[in-house]
């Protein structure tokens, strides 16, 4: 239901652009975010985006990571600039649908590699 593309190899300082679409299912989505996983850690928050377009960032990618939406909402995208090696891991998209009673439910993409080089 959520298919993330873009990932790759890039040098640091480079730019990469991912995209997570969404199946049509699962439209009206409340939030959606990026999220990446480097080997032997855990999975950390990169960037948020409401249905109200509201974006949060993570401290370490403030300034060099911005999210958005496509008019349709159904297409997701993390500009990724001045990488750094850091970076390097497997990001994932989000899809989290919020009930009534504050309750969740979230999606899951399968995951793409971007490796950034010193």
């Amino acid at each position: 239901q959520l298919v993330e593309s873009g990932g790759g190899l890039v040098q640091a300082g480079g730019s990469l652009r991912l995209s997570c679409t969404t199946s049509t299912n699962i439209l009206n989505v409340d939030v959606m975010g990026w999220y990446r996983q480097a080997p032997g850690k855990q999975r950390d928050m990169v960037a948020h985006i409401q249905d109200s377009g509201t974006t949060t960032y993570a401290d370490s990618v403030k300034g060099r990571f911005t999210v958005s939406r496509n008019g349709l909402k159904n297409t997701m995208y993390l500009q990724m600039n001045s990488l750094k090696p850091e970076d390097t891991a497997v990001y994932y998209c989000l899809a989290r649908f919020i009930r009534h009673d504050s309750t969740f439910t979230d999606y899951w993409g399968q995951g793409t590699q971007v490796t950034v080089s010193s």
